[in-house]
Parts: structure tokens; C-alpha cells; sequence
């Protein structure tokens, strides 16, 4: 049983990743993502994995690995939080390096690893983002994730496209804040063609699973 404080989202948000907890209370207004293979249960509801909730005054049961965003609410002035976070977290294309992300308005933060899990959150301040439409994660250094994305602040849409053109959109997702779209990759960590793009300025948490060619069922 464990209960791990992670500050790669810090000033600005706390994030805590819990394993084989029996119970957790939640009190304040918070996001819950549920990252086991288990259903988490939450106020008389099943928590499939990769699904996520805002939860206030409820205990969870069954907790066997989650991940809680606090304080993601807790701000009067949206802009100012967004202005101070882009005064804080470098643009991803100074660290990824990435030539779809070159001139792209998206912020990234310092990124938290446990286990086989990565943590980061982005902050997309331009509509559109036009982060550009990928299918391999290549700043991972080929292996491909389990990846999903939960919105934090703002909305935004998670797109799929079946060949590197818009135009070619089959599904698309809403993403209000704590909102976790469905995960796109197949038993052999294959994706669509895809990309995140923004409603309004906003940020979301990127969760990268390497499992190695082992994915957790879902």
C-alpha cells in the first residue's frame, strides 16, 4: 500500500499515485483516474480502467492504482493560471525536439516516472493548437505506450484521423476537465493517426504506460 506525492504538475496542481489501497476518502473536488486493470468503485459506480471522474465527499474502495489531481479548480483567473504557467514550463519542442511541434504553442512540464509510468502535463494556448496528426510516439524512443490523456483545465477534443490528413476525421472526443478519452491503441500498441486539439486555451495530463508489448486488458 502506498501513497506517492509527485510535483511534476507543482505550483499549480497536486497529483498523487496510489497503489493497493483498500480505501481512499475524497473531500475536496477532485479528478480520479482509475489506472489499474480492476474496476475502482466510486459513489455507487464501477470505475472501468482509463476512465476518469471528479469526485467531492466520496470514498473510493478497491483502489488498486490511481491517480488523484487536486486543486484543478482551485483558481480565480483562468488566464492568469495559464500566463503564469507559460512563464514556468519550457515549450515541448525545446525538449522533445519534435519538427511537428516547432512554432506549436504547447508548454510541457517537467515529466515524473514510477515504475513503468510516466506522468506530464501540457498546457496548448493557442485555438487551434495544431500540434499536428502522429501515430508513433517517437520521444520515447520507439517503444510505443499505452498512452492516454485527461483534461485538466479548458476543453479540447482528442481526434483520429485514418490517414495523416484532417480531412480524413473519423472520431473525435470531447474533453472537458476531468474528462479521460477512450484509449486508441490495439493489443499491439498500434494507433490511428491522431492528434489533441484545443476548444479553448487549456491543459491536459499525458499518461504514458511501457509495458513492453504486455498491455493492460481494458
Amino acid at each position: 500500500m502506498s501513497l506517492e506525492t509527485l510535483d511534476f504538475a507543482e505550483p499549480f496542481f497536486t497529483v498523487k499515485y496510489i497503489i493497493d489501497e483498500p480505501e481512499i476518502i475524497i473531500k475536496e473536488r477532485t479528478i480520479v483516474l482509475n489506472l489499474a486493470e480492476s474496476q475502482l468503485y466510486a459513489a455507487g459506480m464501477w470505475l472501468a480502467p482509463f476512465q476518469s471522474i471528479i469526485a467531492t465527499d466520496v470514498t473510493l474502495f478497491n483502489v488498486e492504482k490511481c491517480v488523484l489531481v487536486e486543486r484543478f479548480d482551485d483558481f480565480e483567473d483562468e488566464n492568469a493560471l495559464l500566463e503564469k504557467v507559460r512563464g514556468t514550463w519550457p515549450l515541448a519542442y525545446e525538449i522533445r525536439r519534435e519538427e511537428r511541434l516547432k512554432g506549436v504553442g504547447h508548454y510541457m512540464s517537467p515529466k515524473n516516472a514510477v515504475g513503468n509510468i510516466q506522468f506530464s502535463m501540457y498546457h496548448a494556448s493557442t485555438v487551434p493548437l495544431n500540434v499536428g496528426l502522429h501515430k508513433n510516439h517517437v520521444h520515447l524512443g520507439g517503444e510505443e505506450p499505452q498512452e492516454v490523456h485527461t483534461q485538466i483545465v479548458g476543453f479540447g477534443k482528442m481526434q483520429q484521423c485514418r490517414e495523416k490528413d484532417i480531412s480524413t476525421l473519423f472520431l473525435e472526443e470531447t474533453m472537458a476537465p476531468g474528462c479521460t478519452h477512450k484509449p486508441m491503441f490495439d493489443a499491439e500498441l498500434n494507433y490511428p493517426w491522431h492528434q489533441y486539439e484545443t476548444i479553448t486555451p487549456g491543459i491536459f495530463m499525458a499518461i504514458e504506460i511501457l509495458t513492453s508489448g504486455n498491455p493492460i486488458p481494458r
